[in-house]
């Protein structure tokens, strides 16, 4: 068997879950190293086990990135094209039940702003603040290690202690909100676990199994916001 047979049989094994592995050059060969998908539920995109990624690389070069689409073609998606450029690596995809396969590799990729599909720690609310800020104000702001699933980050939320250490102050009650100003809301859970960007008196944001939008700040959403910060540095 070659590496795309392993692949292969790999997603065949994790159906209908995403199977994620990663393409090894062990001495001028080529091995397909299958990896944990610790995503919670079968319509998350895959998340490829950190310490699977280390045992890897300790094992051999690490080539590419493989994945399975075990529901649509094997197109690489927004998310798959924005990780391919994070990560700086071909990735591979296949389709465990027509065996077709998709490639894509790093070209520049950058993601809209609106319309984009959630993904943790890829196109997630405060991925959405940075390139905002990015596009908008020529801010460059630096991200956080995320826990390495949502279900952990939500048991303790970072949001009102980290804004504060990348150049955000939290503003005084009486002060007015302006365009770019971040509001840090908690959204059906505890502590404030959500971000978004107040914009001519509606929101820019991105909610879980959401598309990013600008919605109105409704009373709902005022409700929701537990901390009005301005970025000062």
């Amino acid at each position: 068997m070659n590496w795309k047979d392993r692949a292969l049989a790999h997603a065949k094994e994790q159906d209908p879950k995403e199977s994620c592995g990663l393409l090894l050059n062990i001495r001028g060969k080529e091995r397909y190293y299958p990896c944990r998908n610790l995503s919670m539920t079968n319509h998350q995109c895959f998340i490829l086990d950190p310490e699977d990624y280390v045992k890897a690389d300790n094992t051999g070069e690490i080539t590419a990135i493989v994945h399975s689409h075990p529901v649509t073609p094997p197109i690489p998606s927004q998310a798959d094209k924005i990780s391919c450029e994070q990560s700086n690596l071909p990735w591979y995809i296949v389709n465990p039940k027509t065996e077709e396969w998709g490639f894509c590799q790093p070209e520049g990729y950058k993601p809209p702003i609106l319309g984009r599909p959630w993904v943790w720690g890829v196109t997630d609310c405060w991925s959405l603040v940075v390139d905002w800020y990015k596009e908008e104000k020529g801010i460059k702001l630096l991200d956080y290690k995320r826990p390495t699933t949502p279900e952990e980050f939500l048991k303790d939320p970072v949001f009102e202690k980290y804004l504060p250490s990348r150049g955000f102050r939290l503003l005084e009650p009486n002060e007015k909100l302006i365009d770019g100003d971040v509001l840090a809301m908690s959204i059906f859970g505890q502590g404030l676990n959500h971000v978004a960007i107040f914009l001519n008196g509606d929101v820019l944001h991105h909610l879980t199994d959401r598309l990013s939008c600008i919605e109105p700040y409704s009373e709902w959403l005022l409700k929701c916001t537990g901390g009005r910060y301005r970025y000062a540095s």
